[in-house]
């Protein structure tokens, strides 16, 4: 349950934040929109490891975010320390496929919304609605990349028992136990999961693309 917990808020998070910039950066044509692209296509090759480095610096006591916990700024080898990271981990590949989902549709279609009256907020919503299939892709992608991460949750989780231990970093301490048919069984457990969860999304997409 804290897997699903942790995974679906920065799933939810990413998507917020990762959707509307990923469709602004296909409509829009600015200053560094290329700096920007570049910043995102890394991001979504960023190592999960060092996003997880970069969190404990960030909210640990001598860092610059350490004293101001709160509900939006949480606490290390936290639940919420685990989301922040992992919301770091799947916002540019949320916002990097509905980029690319929203680039491919054809052109015309936004001249022609446009035409008809359409606010900026219309046609921005009728292109993604064209693209949804593309989205449902993004928010796939983001989804795999975080529940299956190790390393980051690791780090910024501290995998303490009853509290911040998931499925992953539960693998890694039976495996280094020794206890390998609980690990097995756990992995079997995680790639169940992931895949009744990928199932579901992808029968999304299939009654998407036929409306």
């Amino acid at each position: 349950m804290l897997s699903f917990q942790v995974s679906g808020f920065a799933l939810i998070l990413s998507t917020v934040i990762g959707i509307p910039l990923g469709a602004y950066m296909g409509l829009s044509r600015f200053s560094g929109r290329g700096f920007v692209t570049a910043l995102l296509y890394t991001g979504m090759g960023f190592p999960p490891v060092v996003v997880g480095l970069f969190v404990y610096l960030l909210l640990s006591r001598s860092g610059p975010l350490g004293s101001f916990n709160s509900a939006l700024i949480p606490a290390l080898f936290t639940p919420g320390a685990m989301i922040f990271a992992q919301t770091i981990i799947a916002f540019p590949l949320v916002a990097g496929f509905t980029m690319a989902a929203v680039l491919a549709v054809d052109p015309n279609l936004r001249l022609q919304v446009e035409a008809l009256g359409a606010t900026p907020l219309q046609s921005t919503l009728a292109i993604l609605g064209e693209a949804r299939v593309g989205v449902i892709v993004a928010v796939v992608a983001g989804f795999g990349g975080i529940i299956s991460e190790v390393g980051a949750v690791m780090l910024v989780g501290g995998n303490v028992d009853h509290s911040t231990r998931v499925l992953t970093t539960a693998i890694v301490l039976e495996t280094r136990r020794g206890n390998f048919d609980l690990a097995i069984a756990l992995g079997i457990i995680l790639l169940a999961l992931a895949f009744l969860t990928n199932i579901l999304m992808l029968r999304l997409q299939g009654s998407t693309s036929h409306e």
